[in-house]
């Protein structure tokens, strides 16, 4: 897999100060947590488009503009989104962040996640996946590898046996004789997944999501945004059975 950042545009000396200010927001939320987490050096920031407001006003003025901000901007709420599962218009967002080869965020996968799927079946929870690759070339091509098995439509079950294949410890390597073993699993056309193996698309859309997470100054994994609070770490189930239900009664 190369390891070539993918080119960005040009961006707008604002959304510089943008991302500046999320970081703040961002590493004030982590420092209240008490949390294991996987962590990596932090790679250079790069800047993303975004329509985050600007750092203006009273402090709890900005803290409640960035809250709008992760309700309302941060989702994507894409109809047919590979790497989502729940209805479009859930009560709530929550947002992961995650690399196949961190230990907590393969805890997290296979504790929790699957405890939460109730939200998702009532319309409460909407779940939205997104690569922070921080491990080297593996973590990509794991990500990569998750992709091709949504272009057949199977992306969560490919994540869970992905996640449940790999140790929980360390930075596993992931090989192409294991993704592949586990897309045959599946009962995925090997022959497409292969093909789609190999599509630079697939993994620039990795990298655009790393290099996204890291304009918000993302280095813990895994990291979550639930509705309008951000946190970090393999928290426990009731942590965020909490966290859901008081996002819920939060005004929207």
């Amino acid at each position: 897999m190369s390891d070539k950042p993918a080119a960005m545009s040009p961006l707008k000396a604002v959304v510089v100060a943008v991302a500046a200010v999320l970081i703040v927001v961002f590493a004030i939320a982590a420092q209240r947590q008490v949390a294991a987490t996987g962590t990596a050096d932090a790679a250079p920031a790069v800047t993303t488009e975004g329509a985050a407001p600007e750092a203006t006003g009273t402090a709890d003025a900005e803290q409640e503009a960035y809250r709008r901000w992760l309700l309302t901007e941060l989702p994507r709420r894409e109809e047919g989104d590979p790497l989502a599962r729940g209805r479009v218009d859930a009560t709530i967002v929550m947002t992961e962040w995650a690399d196949y080869r961190c230990p907590y965020c393969s805890v997290f996968a296979e504790e929790t996640l699957p405890e939460l799927q109730g939200y998702v079946d009532d319309g409460t929870l909407r779940i939205e996946f997104r690569d922070l690759a921080l491990f080297g070339d593996d973590s990509v091509y794991a990500a990569v590898a998750a992709r091709a098995a949504g272009e057949q439509g199977s992306y969560f079950e490919f994540q869970s046996a992905l996640f449940s294949a790999l140790p929980n410890d360390g930075h596993p390597d992931v090989t192409e004789e294991l993704v592949t073993s586990i897309a045959a699993g599946l009962g995925l056309d090997a022959e497409r997944f292969v093909a789609d193996l190999a599509d630079p698309a697939l993994e620039e859309a990795v990298l655009a999501d790393t290099q996204e997470a890291q304009a918000l100054g993302l280095t813990s994994i895994p990291s979550f945004v639930v509705g309008g609070s951000y946190f970090t770490g393999a928290q426990t189930l009731d942590f965020f059975r909490q966290a859901i239900e008081e996002q819920v009664r939060q005004p929207s």
